[in-house]
């Protein structure tokens, strides 16, 4: 029997929805080991956001309540994740591949001595699972042979956990060992915006190089701005210095699944597809009908992009005022 350790993140007083997808990872570990699954929210004045993770489903939330854990460090989290674990006799440990996942799950695998896989889609067994390679173009299955396993989870291949049953038991774990590392906080700067998180976005509107120019994007993110959804864009587009790198979709930039995916300009690239081809509808606007975005798009429009966003606008526009 082995029990399953996940940490989750917190946004305003409540789990991010990033996090949902490794809880959902967490309780078909625990159903296959036949152990418990706990959850770990980490920070400072966390309780609301503890009880807010106790309504997923699991056995219990551990809260590690420290002044010194209210901004994410991996030097400072690391070590309350390990103690978790041990504690806990968690033989997985698990988060959402985030960017915060991706930098915290490797420092807490070389604390517990512990084998990691990153970015899992696929549950083959309690050891073995399924990882994208080259792009996605190839699935590997990956065995981890110690005796604890770590894992980072893809979010677009997990369903999220809802909310449901009776709530689960909150327990205060000792943070004591945050005071024993020196790393310190300095400060964060970051963009500010009204759209939503690009991760965690329903509807995502992404140009590519096609653009042609900075300027024309505000094209983009007016269309974005119109269905309330989240601005993305290629890689080539980011490179270009058309847009921030933070925007880049795709296999070195932010994998999405929205409910819908808007590509505009952008030809396809492997690259991008690994990014975004779990969307559920995709919508594909390029003036080259041999684009290979169409091969994976449900709707595509042969249209240069100056005729298209501006009909699409229009067309919103005239749908909402209709409503």
């Amino acid at each position: 029997m082995g029990n399953v350790l996940v940490v989750v993140e917190t946004q305003n007083d409540k789990i991010r929805t990033a996090s949902l997808p490794a809880v959902t990872f967490g309780k078909q570990m625990a159903d296959k080991a036949g152990g418990t699954l706990t959850l770990l929210v980490i920070g400072s004045n966390v309780a609301a956001a503890a009880a807010d993770a106790a309504r997923y489903g699991a056995a219990e939330v551990l809260v590690a309540d420290h002044a010194k854990l209210e901004h994410y460090l991996a030097e400072t989290w690391a070590p309350i994740v390990a103690k978790a674990a041990k504690d806990k006799g968690a033989t997985v440990v698990a988060a959402t591949s985030t960017s915060t996942g991706k930098d915290l799950l490797p420092r807490v695998a070389a604390l517990l001595d512990a084998g990691l896989v990153s970015d899992v889609i696929g549950i083959v067994g309690p050891t073995s699972f399924k990882r994208p390679m080259m792009a996605g173009n190839v699935i590997a299955v990956v065995e981890v042979a110690t005796p604890v396993v770590v894992a980072t989870v893809r979010q677009t291949e997990f369903k999220p956990a809802e909310a449901g049953g009776a709530a689960a038991a909150v327990a205060k774990l000792d943070a004591a060992v945050a005071d024993g590392t020196r790393a310190e906080y300095v400060s964060l700067s970051q963009s500010k915006s009204e759209r939503p998180e690009l991760t965690e976005a329903k509807i995502v509107v992404s140009g590519g190089r096609g653009m042609k120019e900075a300027k024309n994007f505000e094209q983009v993110a007016a269309l974005a701005d119109l269905l309330g959804g989240a601005m993305g864009a290629s890689r080539a587009a980011c490179d270009a210095g058309m847009v921030p790198n933070d925007l880049q979709v795709g296999q070195t930039g932010k994998v999405v699944a929205p409910q819908l995916y808007i590509a505009i300009a952008i030809s396809g690239a492997i690259q991008h597809l690994a990014g975004m081809k779990g969307s559920k509808t995709i919508v594909a606007v390029n003036k080259d009908p041999e684009a290979p975005i169409f091969q994976v798009a449900d709707y595509g429009l042969v249209q240069n992009w100056e005729t298209a966003i501006p009909q699409l606008v229009d067309e919103i526009k005239k749908l909402k005022a209709a409503q």
